[in-house]
């Protein structure tokens, strides 16, 4: 109504202004209507205006206290939490220790709530009170200059050279400690300084290397597999953290035990009870992409490695991405954006989406006796070294069109929170066939080329060798140097060669038999769950492709022309992660968690389970 009457004033006025002079006895009869149509309406204007605010108001009241109501109630939870679990800890844990709620417990109990509690209500205080009374000014006066002038200052030639020297002092200190009782820990360097020399040998242009990403890209990967496998803190995070992973990924077989039946699900049919845990995951990406969340998450960790490495804003927003999406996935969010990359930029993106795993999958390894918390720490390493080792095997030669003042990472089209978790669930269908038709396509294809390979050594006495056998051999040298034990290294071989010409999927199935059946030692067990940790199969690579192409057809003949390239690269990658694992990882501790893993699995023979010990 407000519109309306704003609209006839305005053109009672234009009506006044071309007929006063035509007309002018008219010009009294015209002002008294359009004033007393004015009187008439302000009234209602008024109240109109009157009632907005009232609105405002309430909306304003009922949010105040709405979060009062839940402040107390979140208090009072909190307190009867903590009466429960001091009654509980002063009389019934006193007569049996192993109940659940006795002791502190981090990871399931009280300690548990204590942390989650802690981390939400200093995230609030961080962005409600301290950035914006304190963040910003203090970021603009002290921090941003101080920051600038560190960068001018590492940036000479003599500070990095000096740094790099510094590093290689502190490594060569604590590797003498950390291997000094097994010496032989050190072959798993081999690797790592094999593939740095190969970098710089095949590089597209050596002296565009940027040597400080390199050196700071896999310092990082390093000392994040230092904090995730070596230091008990650590270890004990990212083990409460994987574990997390698998009971909540493990919900997901309730809906599939609903719609096919208890039969498949209890004998682990894989199609029917692993598989469709990923309808759930992606479910739950969805409506966390819906929500912001998941942009959010990656927006600041792309930050961090763009801030600590140097990288451009797209390829370290992808980088941060695969760690929990895939690799078709993680690309969308900077979907505006890929026609502007450069050819380097394309090709680091690339890297990352095969060096990592998805979340969505993650259920189908963890059921092959995959340990969750090398999968988590695995993703999480092969973020800095992605960028890396990317840089080092094709550098930067081109300016980058992109910055993080302008890019806006892509939102979700859905147009409500039903709609995302439909459109999550049923996004899942065309990955899970792809996943089931490259497995029986592939599967089958090594299958007939073992079958004419071995038909060949029949005719000459040895139909023993096929071609799995032959291809497995040219990756002995390589799990060697990772730091694989001798009498593992052709199994292990086998298995990075499965996970080459197939698919992961297969790989973890056959890993998991070598583990259950006692053919490996721990320790070469849980280097191979690094080094097939990763989307490098052939199927991948047609499959980035087209995604790629599909979201930028532009740049299809740049995209294809690094494809193979970045398959090669993002091996590499998920390697060197074996190299280091295979420094840090012990023989005892691996025992321990597999063994676990095994047990919760319910697999046969537990009780004797037993690793092979060198």
């Amino acid at each position: 109504m407000e519109s309306k009457t704003s609209t006839g004033a305005i053109n009672n006025a234009y009506e006044l202004d071309q007929t006063e002079v035509a007309n002018p006895n008219r010009e009294l009869h015209k002002t008294d209507y359009q004033v007393d149509n004015i009187h008439d309406h302000e009234p209602m204007q008024n109240g109109g205006a009157t009632e907005r605010q009232g609105n405002k108001k309430l909306i304003r009241w009922i949010k105040i206290g709405f979060q009062i109501l839940l402040q107390i109630g979140i208090v009072g939870y909190f307190s009867y939490a903590t009466y429960h679990y001091h009654d509980l800890n002063k009389y019934d844990c006193k007569y049996n220790i192993n109940l659940p709620l006795c002791g502190i417990r981090f990871c399931t109990g009280y300690g548990m709530l204590v942390l989650l509690l802690g981390f939400i209500y200093l995230g609030l205080f961080y962005y409600l009170i301290f950035k914006p009374k304190v963040g910003r000014s203090l970021h603009k006066n002290y921090l941003h200059p101080a920051s600038v002038r560190w960068h001018k200052f590492s940036r000479t030639r003599v500070v990095s050279t000096a740094c790099i020297v510094i590093l290689l002092i502190l490594l060569a200190i604590f590797l003498f400690f950390e291997t000094r009782e097994n010496p032989k820990k050190l072959i798993s360097l081999v690797a790592p300084c094999f593939f740095v020399f190969c970098g710089y040998v095949f590089s597209t242009k050596r002296s565009a290397i940027k040597w400080r990403i390199v050196v700071t890209g896999i310092t990082c990967q390093f000392l994040l597999g230092i904090f995730c496998i070596r230091w008990e803190v650590g270890r004990q995070i990212f083990e409460c953290l994987g574990n997390k992973v698998a009971t909540f990924l493990g919900y997901g077989t309730e809906g599939a035990r609903f719609v096919f039946g208890d039969f498949l699900i209890d004998n682990d049919v894989f199609a029917f009870a692993i598989l469709p845990v990923i309808f759930f995951f992606s479910f739950f990406i969805s409506v966390l992409y819906y929500l912001g969340t998941m942009q959010w998450v990656v927006i600041k960790l792309g930050w961090i490695l763009q801030a600590i490495l140097g990288t451009t804003v797209c390829e370290s927003v992808t980088a941060a991405a695969n760690i929990f999406l895939g690799m078709s996935e993680s690309p969308m969010l900077i979907r505006p954006y890929i026609h502007k990359l450069t050819k380097s930029e394309i090709h680091s993106i690339m890297v990352s989406g095969f060096a990592t795993v998805s979340g969505t999958v993650l259920a189908a390894y963890l059921s092959f006796g995959a340990s969750p918390a090398h999968l988590i720490t695995s993703s999480v390493m092969a973020a800095p070294a992605t960028l890396a080792i990317s840089k080092l095997y094709m550098p930067e030669t081109e300016v980058s069109q992109t910055s993080s003042d302008t890019i806006e990472l892509e939102k979700s089209e859905d147009a409500s929170l039903l709609d995302a978790a439909s459109s999550g669930a049923s996004n899942a269908v065309p990955i899970v066939l792809g996943i089931i038709a490259n497995i029986v396509a592939f599967v089958a294809f090594v299958a007939f080329l073992n079958g004419i390979v071995s038909w060949l050594g029949f005719l000459i006495g040895h139909e023993e060798v096929d071609f799995e056998w032959i291809f497995s051999k040219l990756f002995i040298p390589l799990a060697w140097a990772m730091g694989v034990h001798k009498d593992d290294c052709d199994n292990i071989a086998k298995v990075i060669a499965t996970k080459t010409i197939i698919n992961e999927f297969v790989a973890y199935e056959r890993l998991g038999l070598l583990i259950e059946n006692n053919q490996i030692q721990a320790r070469s067990a849980g280097i191979a769950t690094f080094a097939i940790c990763g989307f490098a199969n052939p199927s991948s690579l047609g499959i980035l492709i087209g995604s790629l192409s599909a979201m930028a057809p532009k740049r299809r003949s740049t995209i294809t022309s690094v494809a193979f390239r970045a398959f090669i690269v993002g091996s590499i990658v998920c390697f060197i992660s074996a190299s280091f694992a295979g420094i840090l990882i012990q023989e005892e501790e691996q025992q321990v968690i597999y063994t676990k893993i095994f047990e919760k699995l319910g697999q046969r023979n537990v009780t004797r389970f037993k690793f092979k010990l060198s």
